[in-house]
């Protein structure tokens, strides 16, 4: 009896399943519906003093954020070769771009100094004050927007620098 009431929970179970052809299984592919979004979805609100921005349209450029002068600019870019003892090698991204000037916050000094950067291609150099990261020498740098932009480099790029002390 006990063989009996097994083997019928077991073709129950089967048959819930769709295992067999009279369990109300279905060989066909389940439908797909794909819903798109209509004008009564909620949506989140915009941030205040942005109203006039959507999502997926672009934000602040460079030029809005950086906002050193042509004779700031300059003076950064007037720097000389034979100056200053090399610090090392670092790997830099882009710091914040809302901290203005030209800095590099690099684990290659312990105190804020004058310094320079120089890019490992030859292609650009630019006087920067150099701040302690408090990380390990190697664990890579921070280069500030308008060094970036003064060095001709793109802002997306780990721009490999050498970086001297003044």
């Amino acid at each position: 009896m006990r063989v009996v009431y097994l083997s019928f929970l077991v073709l129950l179970a089967l048959a819930g399943c769709g295992a067999l052809p009279f369990g109300g299984g279905s060989s066909s592919a389940p439908s797909v519906a794909v819903q798109t979004p209509g004008t009564d979805t909620l949506r989140p609100l915009a941030r205040p003093g942005q109203q006039g921005v959507a999502l997926g349209q672009v934000g602040q450029t460079p030029d809005a954020l950086d906002t050193t002068t042509a004779d700031e600019r300059a003076a950064a870019q007037a720097v000389t070769p034979a100056n200053g003892a090399a610090l090392g090698d670092t790997l830099a991204s882009l710091g914040s771009p809302t901290e203005q000037g030209f800095w590099l916050r690099t684990g290659l000094v312990t105190q804020v100094q004058q310094g320079r950067v120089e890019r490992m291609d030859g292609t650009g150099a630019v006087r920067v004050e150099l701040r302690p990261s408090g990380a390990e020498p190697g664990a890579g740098s921070q280069l500030s927007l308008a060094a970036f932009r003064a060095i001709g480099a793109p802002l997306t790029e780990l721009l490999p620098l050498r970086v001297f002390a003044d």
